[in-house]
């Protein structure tokens, strides 16, 4: 593989009482909102003039932002309608204690700046943010990772939908403390950066303050090879795809430069929009896609571009060509749904006779179809492309991108740039004083790999302490261990999380939180009631039901309470008697046959060892 560099932006949620700059809860609710409101958002210039890129870019859009909100879990700083309240102390202490783990260096002062977001995510056109500390550097499984700075920022509202040129976005999420943690760039493979992003999150969470499930962590990658550019990966969904993600980026940069350098071996130079319109061309077309723009009134334009043939076409990423960049512009700018390009060109119901006439109407080989309702949003079209196909020319354009879920990506907008922070005005500086050290010092989350060494002190096998430090539910294991570990093995408490929890999640599905449920087993078994081989059944049955019915309910119903040591002599008797021997092997075979999950091997084997002796 490529030489390359990767940095990572870790983002965790936290669990505190109330959000970022207000009271309210961190509460994600599915009801139905109370209200709603309407709002189109402005880039502002900084103080020296300038306009961010990023949101210049967004506001371009000309897009329509609808919040829904809550009357009793939604107040007015979510909709900009009152300043900020101060910082809370909670999430301020916390992100201290991650700092701490890290060796990062805090500041004497918290100040709070506003970081120009106007992609509808917030109501104010901005996501307030504070440097919390700097230059940190931690060491997970002889993985040196340098911490460059660690952040508490407020998260965005949650993007419910779309409807044309409107977005919809709920404010239950907004305000809710995250902490950004932002590291040097690395030269490891990939899968070691998985590695590092896991510990990073997860060293979050050990300190208890974490949310956790689905989007309470996100990854984001700043990706780069020799010749390229830094390119920032948003949103990368799982872990496991990070590999792939660095993979597919490597090559699109090295297939970007391949174009750039087949551009000027072609001796081409830069392009602009020189639009023909071709849709008496296409006009008895069976392309579908066509033929709809065309019965509506629509136009089919050509954008002249000699010279690139095969380059339009040239895979980038797997399934991805540099005809999909150009369509990702078009896509992200405008209302169309995309572009043709000649070198896929016959298909999608085009003719190669209708391809044909178009070269003959261009005088060109190569070109790109637009079609729409709109001529002016063609025309802009147009422009998004070709300044996007002159950018080929420099080689990587240094933009940020989404990541698919095959680990490919997509343009998203234009990076940002140094106008993007300004002071927030509304909130005074924190100092951080000993009374705030000495609360993060408590916090301070254990590290993974005394973590790690901790488990199998307690008897767990290696791989299994390592499942339990990489699984959601390490702070429950050790809660249930402290509670029930004298009667209870910590390996069985382990495995019920990591390997029946994710057994019956495959055959069942979990719809309810599993805790409630694994922890009225343990109790159950430590207090001798069911057998361990009882547990999995009356889970899974638990899972069934939506752990609608107690455990212990389930147990009794399915008849798994435990047989008391006096029964299990008296099968252990008449076992032998009905199969006239006292071969113990023979024996416990039967017993466990006929008695599994409600009699334990122990207790047949104490009774065996009694009846022969007493025989």
């Amino acid at each position: 593989m490529v030489k390359h560099k990767v940095g990572l932006e870790i983002h965790v949620q936290l669990d505190t009482e109330s959000k970022l700059f207000c009271r309210c809860p961190t509460t994600l609710r599915n009801d139905d909102p109370h209200f709603t409101i309407k709002r189109r958002l402005r880039p502002s210039m900084s103080e020296l003039g300038q306009v961010d890129p990023a949101a210049l870019w967004e506001f371009r859009k000309r897009r329509v932002y609808v919040y829904e909100g809550y009357n009793d879990s939604t107040c007015l700083v979510e909709l900009d309608e009152e300043p900020p309240h101060d910082m809370n102390e909670e999430a301020l202490s916390t992100a201290l204690a991650v700092s701490m783990r890290f060796n990062a260096k805090p500041f004497d002062e918290v100040i709070v700046m506003r970081k120009v977001v106007i992609d509808g995510s917030n109501t104010s056109g901005f996501q307030r943010t504070a440097l919390v500390a700097r230059n940190g550097l931690v060491t997970f499984m002889d993985l040196k990772v340098p911490i460059w700075t660690i952040a508490l920022e407020e998260d965005a509202a949650r993007r419910m939908g779309e409807n044309g040129r409107e977005v919809i976005y709920r404010l239950d999420r907004l305000g809710i403390p995250l902490i950004e943690i932002s590291t040097g760039p690395m030269e490891y493979p990939p899968n070691a950066i998985m590695d590092i992003a896991f510990y990073l999150g997860q060293t979050v969470r050990n300190t208890g303050k974490a949310k956790r499930g689905l989007g309470s962590i996100r990854q984001d990658l700043n990706i780069s090879i020799e010749g390229g550019a830094k390119v920032e990966v948003k949103g990368v969904p799982e872990l496991s795809l990070i590999p792939k993600v660095i993979q597919y980026e490597v090559e699109r940069q090295v297939n970007l430069l391949k174009i750039r350098d087949e551009l000027n071996r072609r001796g081409l130079k830069p392009y602009s929009p020189d639009l023909v319109d071709v849709t008496s061309e296409l006009a008895s077309t069976k392309s579908n896609l066509i033929r709809s723009v065309v019965e509506q009134g629509g136009k089919v334009m050509a954008i002249k571009l000699p010279g690139l043939s095969g380059i339009l076409g040239f895979e980038l990423q797997p399934k991805r060509r540099f005809g999909s960049e150009l369509a990702d512009r078009v896509r992200s700018w405008t209302e169309l749904g995309g572009l043709l390009h000649s070198d896929e060109l016959p298909n999608y119901g085009i003719t190669s006779e209708e391809v044909e006439r178009i070269k003959s109407r261009l005088g060109v080989d190569s070109f790109i179809l637009l079609s729409g309702i709109e001529e002016s949003e063609l025309v802009e079209a147009a422009t998004v492309v070709v300044d996007r196909i002159n950018e080929a020319f420099k080689g990587v354009p240094e933009e940020t991108r989404a990541a698919n879920d095959d680990g490919t990506t997509k343009f998203l907008r234009p990076r940002p740039g140094s106008a993007r922070m300004y002071p927030e005005t509304d909130l005074r500086p924190v100092r951080i004083t000993k009374a705030l050290l000495e609360r993060a010092a408590s916090l301070m989350p254990e590290p993974i790999d005394e973590q790690l060494r901790r488990y199998v002190g307690m008897g767990m096998s290696r791989e299994l302490a390592m499942q339990v430090v990489r699984s959601p539910y390490s702070r429950d294991v050790d809660r249930l261990i402290s509670i029930y570990g004298g009667k209870a093995s910590p390996t069985l408490i382990a495995s019920l999380f990591v390997n029946t929890l994710k057994y019956i999640g495959r055959e069942e599905g979990w719809s309810v939180d599993p805790i409630v449920g694994i922890e009225e087993a343990i109790k159950l078994y430590a207090d001798g009631k069911i057998t361990r081989e009882a547990i999995g059944e009356a889970l899974e049955e638990y899972a069934k039901r939506r752990g609608s019915t107690r455990v212990e309910d389930i147990v009794r119903e399915r008849g798994l309470f435990k047989l008391s040591p006096e029964d299990v002599e008296r099968i252990v008797r008449d076992t032998a008697s009905k199969l006239g021997t006292s071969s113990e092997a023979v024996i416990m075979q039967e017993v466990m046959k006929r008695y599994r999950g409600r009699i334990d091997a122990r207790d047949v084997s104490a009774a065996l060892k009694r009846f022969n002796s007493s025989s």
